[in-house]
């Protein structure tokens, strides 16, 4: 196990120089280290939000060299439908007496998504969701003419009871005569094509002398120290910070041109979709009245429903504001004399099934109506200078789990950060150092200068995939 330590440890070992060969960079630094001690370089180096914990459990990954991410996502296998039904007289329009019309809303369904016409054809069968009636489809609906025919499965007649608008439909199956053809459509699979634009996120800071001097060492293993700065340990934050934020708030192919009065004038500059943006647009959002946080267990168990609904794993991590947080904790201690609640508990999937390793960053687990879920504070929805300045914004939880690609078979995480990577050069997160001080860096600066400029570049790109089992919590 690998150590860190502050400035204290003596350097007047021999083994501890302050050599420009025994120096690493924080971007080393965590590669070098990160099989060693990934929980001490977790609580030293970050806060662990979200791009942290994605490092943490591998959902950082190669994009390769195309200019997107792109994968698949497959739909319900059911779907439902909203429409109006209107009962038919007898010889109004060729139809036998009590057959029933069906016009479907072709701009939302029931699920909540929007289907175009032709969907359902001759032959199939729905139910009428409210009343349980079912129906036998005689004539099928067009790409112009989302109309059905139908005849009720039971063979009673359709009447003008069954009138009403806003109906759902659920999509059972369908049913053929004896000796009657195969049908002539196809069942659409309902898988959709996804892709997120990589995204380029620079930045540069510089450390004086004086700062340079701040430093700390890390036993890599094997007897091997290396030193690194402090100073640069607070520019990595800061940069860490900035590239969550557009992870988070990215704007898919929101793009403009650039001009920062060097040679940028006139670049195209690529948006990419951040993750409360997916969340916004294909998630679960909850919002809660007045700013109050989820403080009641009936509140829960309505997201836990809802998780039912759309097919959620069984574990997911938390990221909540102070305030959330907290009212959360007290709902916990408030079932916890009754039983309601199973205290640390749980897979842990995420962590190995290392419950240990769990509290040791920063997560409190427990179980609730068969989930299991890590909760954890997340300092940048506290920081008034970024999320915690009067947003809306109280959480996220994320579905700890492996997607199934419909078209490869290959599973991937349900939420990844991908980077663009060629014959070994990454673009991770690239890092360089220019200027003067004790490393006495020449290139592109001034040897004899007591300021090293730290220079920092991502070319990125998040992954959400199965938004609709990953909540955003709103006030």
């Amino acid at each position: 196990m690998a150590t860190i330590t502050g400035a204290s440890v003596d350097q007047a070992s021999p083994d501890l120089r302050l050599t420009p060969e025994s120096y690493t960079t924080i971007n080393n630094l965590l590669k070098t280290t990160k099989d060693f001690v990934i929980p001490e370089l977790t609580e030293s180096y970050g806060d662990q939000g979200i791009t942290g914990f994605l490092q943490l459990t591998g959902a950082v990954v190669s994009g390769g060299t195309s200019d997107q991410v792109d994968w698949w996502e497959a739909g319900r296998r059911h779907r439902v439908y909203t429409g109006a039904i209107s009962s038919s007289a007898a010889g109004s329009d060729g139809n036998a007496p009590g057959v029933a019309t069906y016009t479907i809303d072709t701009s939302a369904s029931g699920d909540g998504v929007a289907h175009a016409a032709g969907l359902i054809q001759q032959s199939d069968v729905l139910m009428n969701a409210a009343t349980g009636t079912r129906y036998l489809v005689n004539e099928a609906s067009t790409a112009t003419d989302p109309v059905l025919k139908m005849e009720r499965l039971d063979g009673a007649n359709a009447s003008a009871g069954e009138d009403a608008s806003g109906v759902t439909m659920i999509h059972l199956g369908n049913l053929y005569a004896q000796g009657t053809d195969q049908p002539t459509h196809f069942t659409d699979s309902d898988v959709v094509k996804r892709n997120n634009p990589f995204m380029i996120v620079k930045d540069r800071y510089q450390v004086n002398g004086s700062q340079a001097t701040n430093i700390g060492w890390v036993d890599i293993g094997g007897g091997e120290f290396r030193w690194f700065m402090y100073g640069e340990q607070e520019a990595r934050k800061r940069f860490e910070d900035r590239r969550e934020m557009m992870l988070l708030f990215g704007e898919k192919n929101a793009a403009t041109t650039s001009d920062d009065g060097d040679n940028d004038l006139g670049k195209t500059v690529a948006g990419s979709e951040g993750y409360f943006t997916a969340l916004d647009d294909r998630g679960i959002e909850v919002t809660n009245a007045n700013s109050n946080p989820l403080d009641s267990f009936a509140e829960f168990d309505d997201i836990i429903i809802e998780l039912d609904k759309q097919g959620a794993p069984p574990e997911y991590a938390m990221y909540l504001n102070r305030k959330q947080d907290l009212s959360i904790d007290d709902m916990l201690a408030s079932g916890i004399s009754t039983g309601v609640t199973a205290g640390l508990a749980g897979q842990f999937g995420a962590f190995n099934n290392d419950a240990d390793l769990a509290v040791k960053l920063g997560f409190k687990s427990f179980t609730r109506g068969g989930y299991t879920f890590h909760k954890h504070d997340w300092k940048l929805l506290n920081d008034p200078t970024l999320l915690g300045a009067g947003t809306a914004f109280q959480g996220v939880m994320v579905p700890l789990t492996q997607v199934a690609d419909p078209r490869s078979g290959y599973k991937s995480p349900a939420l990844a950060m991908y980077y663009k990577e060629a014959n070994g050069y990454s673009r991770e997160m690239e890092h360089w150092v220019t200027g003067g001080g004790v490393l006495g860096h020449t290139n592109n600066g001034d040897a004899g200068s007591d300021v090293a400029t730290f220079h920092y570049r991502s070319e990125i790109a998040l992954c959400v995939r199965a938004a609709n089992q990953h909540v955003l919590i709103k006030g």
